[in-house]
């Protein structure tokens, strides 16, 4: 081994694969979950980010009793992550501490509690407000459907559509989608077959062209189900290729957002 190989490989963590908002493997939301002592550069972070190209990589490094935890997609770190951040409450409860009840996340976006709910985790999340806004052409064109409503959020657009058909069978334009002035943008109908709600998520921007099953994208949703159908807890359904649920109740300004994860892969990665 050479002296700059030998030089490369300089840490060792831990790391899990684990299958979010799903009860069968290979369905939901496929995230990687790294275990630090301490956070190196975040050159480095997005590097294994990059190399394990997934939708987000969660880094979690211990603080007291509980955790701070960092996500990064293949190209940037978000400010949440709610697949990510179930998937590193599998990670902790189900195999680090089997017998604590719950753990903290500290975040970007604040304190993120988690809790176990039977055979699944229930997270306790902010709400991403939106308002409404004319639909563009621009956004038609990039949906290559005419949403009925949409909405602004501060990372997302939120697009309504005509119908759960209508959103499981979309193909955007990723390209169109790329160039507005979002992060993403979340397409939404009423659900189908026992869903309350369907929905689809797509951030060329961040690397993810489109993401299986998205916790912050169901914190704007949320907030505008909610009143619409009349009821605080709803089932959803992200019809993605993969597909993933949720369950989502609106509490004031937080969403609790509760689903089941399924391991796919335990070991160790040196960087």
């Amino acid at each position: 081994m050479t002296a700059n190989r030998a030089a490369d490989i300089v840490r060792a963590a831990p790391i899990f694969q684990v299958d979010a908002f799903t009860s069968h493997r290979f369905g939901g939301n496929p995230a990687a979950v790294v275990l630090l002592d301490a956070y190196p550069e975040d050159g480095v972070m997005q590097a294994v980010a990059a190399e394990n190209n997934l939708a987000e990589t969660a880094f979690l490094v211990r603080e007291g009793h509980d955790y701070r935890l960092r996500w990064f997609t293949p190209v940037v770190e978000v400010p949440l992550c709610g697949h990510a951040t179930l998937a590193s409450a599998a990670v902790i409860l189900g195999r680090l501490a089997p017998d604590m009840d719950g753990v903290t996340f500290a975040s970007a976006s604040g304190p993120l509690p988690v809790r176990r709910r039977g055979q699944r985790y229930a997270m306790d999340f902010p709400v991403r407000h939106s308002i409404p806004v004319p639909v563009t052409p621009a956004i038609t064109q990039a949906l290559g459907a005419e949403p009925t409503e949409l909405l602004l959020g501060e990372f997302n657009y939120l697009a309504v559509l005509a119908d759960a058909a209508t959103v499981r069978t979309l193909t955007p334009d990723l390209a169109g989608i790329a160039g507005l002035d979002r992060g993403g943008v979340i397409v939404t109908a009423r659900g189908d077959v026992g869903f309350d709600i369907v929905s689809r998520y797509f951030a060329p921007r961040k690397g993810i062209g489109e993401d299986p099953v998205t916790g912050a994208a169901h914190c704007m949703l949320a907030p505008f189900w909610v009143p619409r159908l009349g009821r605080q807890t709803l089932h959803a359904y992200q019809a993605s290729a993969r597909g993933g649920e949720l369950e989502v109740t609106l509490a004031g300004d937080r969403v609790e957002l509760v689903g089941s994860c399924v391991f796919f892969l335990e070991g160790t990665i040196t960087f």
